[in-house]
């Protein structure tokens, strides 16, 4: 069993075996989640995706609140350090590292990454955590690609958070597709909503996931729940 708790956006806190990771802390410029308090937030590890300041904007201030590790790719890890981030790990894309809550293999996305300040973020990615108890699969921004076939066929993926909210990512339809993809039945949906141009009908899309035969998840800011 694991807990997840949803901060917006694309920021979700998962607990494993008493350890706490924090995925693409995006929460403070948030209005939607202007009830979280940012300083409580004490993850033992912060992973990026990517560089876009919607991804990154309270990785920082967290990492250093927390003696969190932060694990990106190298550029973005790199970028942190630089900033007086002291425990980092970098990867790139198709490498694994083991740490102390399970195995994280840094995959493949097909979008976008520029840091704040207009530092190259390196090539976008995505994450599968192999754990004691199963495995999952946090996307990241993306569109829809075959090497989440690769995905499906290494792993056996329990749930994945998958973008939904068009325009800058994958919608729905291509979400579908890509859980299929990677063979899982429970979609857990990020970025969507908070901004105009990725707010979407949630109710449709939960009909369109449930006529595919996927579960997809949508949680309140703020929201914990255990899977």
């Amino acid at each position: 069993m694991i807990e997840i708790t949803y901060y917006g956006h694309s920021t979700y806190l998962v607990k494993i075996n008493n350890k706490s990771i924090l995925f693409d802390p995006f929460i403070s410029p948030n209005p939607k989640a202007s009830l979280i308090k940012v300083a409580d937030i004490k993850p033992d590890y912060i992973l990026i995706s990517h560089g876009h300041e919607d991804h990154v904007a309270d990785a920082e201030s967290i990492a250093k609140g927390s003696d969190a590790m932060l694990v990106s790719n190298y550029e973005i890890a790199v970028w942190f350090a630089e900033k007086g981030v002291e425990k980092y790990h970098p990867m790139n894309h198709g490498g694994s590292k083991t740490f102390d809550f399970g195995k994280v293999k840094y995959v493949n996305a097909v979008h976008s990454s520029t840091l704040p300040d207009g530092s190259s973020g390196g090539a976008a990615g995505g994450f599968v955590i192999e754990h004691a108890n199963g495995c999952f699969y946090f996307a990241g921004d993306t569109a829809l690609t075959y090497d989440m076939k690769l995905i499906g066929e290494e792993f056996k993926i329990d749930f994945a958070f998958l973008p939904i909210g068009d325009n800058f990512t994958m919608g729905i339809k291509d979400a579908i597709k890509a859980a299929s993809f990677v063979g899982t039945k429970k979609i857990i949906g990020i970025h969507y909503d908070t901004f105009p141009y990725i707010e979407i009908d949630l109710e449709l899309a939960k009909k369109e996931a449930a006529e595919a035969g996927k579960e997809l998840i949508l949680l309140n800011i703020g929201e914990t729940f255990t899977l």
